[in-house]
């Protein structure tokens, strides 16, 4: 067994560049869907609200795919929720970029639960893998 077939080996190594890039990125597009989805919710009520909800949903989903890991969900979801938590706080003057109402509160929560769901979901296998239990 060499160690690239250990549990957690990935933990014991120091992170490459790639990686860090790559999640740094998918934070950035997470701010970026959940300043679009913050806008469009708000304009289309209940269809952009819908939009936003799907564009969160592919946007946490495809990076699960696309890094195989849950930290590849949670960093999208870092930026989106820190996105959308600026928008919410607003201006001294009163501007604020969520209105009154039952929208944003479902735009937050619903885009927060998708996020766990996401995360919590199985990992795809991996090519060359073994079974999925251990001993077998």
């Amino acid at each position: 067994m060499s160690g690239h077939d250990v549990p957690g080996y990935w933990l014991t190594q120091s992170p490459k560049p790639g990686r860090i890039a790559a999640y740094l990125g998918l934070a950035v597009l997470g701010a970026l869907v959940g300043f679009a989805g913050s806008l469009v919710q708000g304009a289309w009520f209940p269809g952009g609200l819908v939009l936003a909800l799907l564009a969160a949903a592919g946007l946490f989903y495809g990076s699960l795919r696309a890094t195989g890991t849950q930290l590849g969900v949670v960093a999208p979801a870092v930026g989106w929720l820190a996105a959308i938590v600026l928008l919410s706080i607003g201006r001294p003057e009163g501007d604020g970029a969520f209105s009154a109402g039952i929208g944003p509160l479902v735009y937050m929560l619903g885009g927060m639960a998708v996020a766990v769901m996401c995360a919590t979901m199985t990992r795809p296998p991996q090519p060359g893998g073994g079974p999925g239990r251990l001993g077998k």
